[in-house]
């Protein structure tokens, strides 16, 4: 496999555009391996992370399958223009996508500080299950999203205040779309994301758990801006 190895730092669209050039025009194959991300990023000239963005970047794509601990494998060889189509929506409603981060941050921190407040033994046996549940999908995206998004369900019910939930309802469907996006950009190739992610969780549940508001909301806080993160570094 002949790659052009970079002359600039941190260009994974770089990577990521030779790499599926090479899967269009048939040179790599559905079911071809690719090497190991050790040898790609060696013959790239990058570091293994910026490697891990491109091969990311090809997953969300639908180009290759990236296994745990199993390498990655072309699975399409789709034209140029495919893109993730939700992606892509949000990509053209950037100014949406911005309106809609600034709702869900709005609405999740108090809805943490109130859960923290009002929340039930029931409500905290719920919660503490998902986060155990969300540790054991580390490496399994649909459980990943399954848990995350029942999580952010779970709290804004913990609030026991109805306007809370029919505001988060309001938004759920566009706010799912993300979370999943987010995930499966981001995810395929690098577990230490996704544990980061569900520490970040468990942090929030422990607040909730000592009735603690402020941390509650702090933690709240930080996870959001994490997820802003992950997701405008695609957009």
């Amino acid at each position: 496999m002949e790659v052009t190895k970079l002359t600039k730092r941190n260009h994974y669209e770089e990577i990521t555009q030779q790499l599926k050039q090479l899967i269009v025009q048939g040179r790599l194959q559905a079911g071809d391996k690719l090497p190991s991300t050790k040898e790609l990023s060696e013959r790239f000239g990058v570091g293994r992370s910026t490697m891990r963005e491109a091969l990311s970047a090809l997953r969300a794509m639908g180009l290759i399958d990236i296994r745990q601990g199993g390498g990655c494998t072309v699975v399409s060889s789709a034209p140029t223009e495919i893109e993730v189509p939700k992606l892509q929506v949000l990509r053209l409603n950037r100014t949406i996508l911005l309106e809609l981060m600034e709702a869900r941050k709005a609405l999740e921190i108090s809805n943490a500080a109130l859960a923290a407040e009002k929340r039930t033994d029931e409500d905290l046996e719920t919660l503490s299950r998902l986060v155990r549940e969300m540790e054991l999908a580390i490496g399994n995206e649909e459980e990943g999203e399954r848990t995350d998004l029942l999580f952010h369900l779970t709290l804004v019910k913990s609030t026991h205040n109805s306007l809370m939930v029919n505001m988060l309802d309001s938004i759920m469907s566009p706010m799912e779309m993300a979370i999943k996006e987010t995930r499966r950009v981001e995810l395929y190739a690098n577990s230490s994301v996704a544990r980061r992610l569900y520490q970040e969780h468990l942090a929030i549940y422990d607040a909730v758990r000592r009735s603690h508001r402020a941390e509650a909301s702090h933690h709240m806080k930080a996870h959001l801006e994490h997820v802003e993160q992950i997701l405008f570094k695609y957009l």
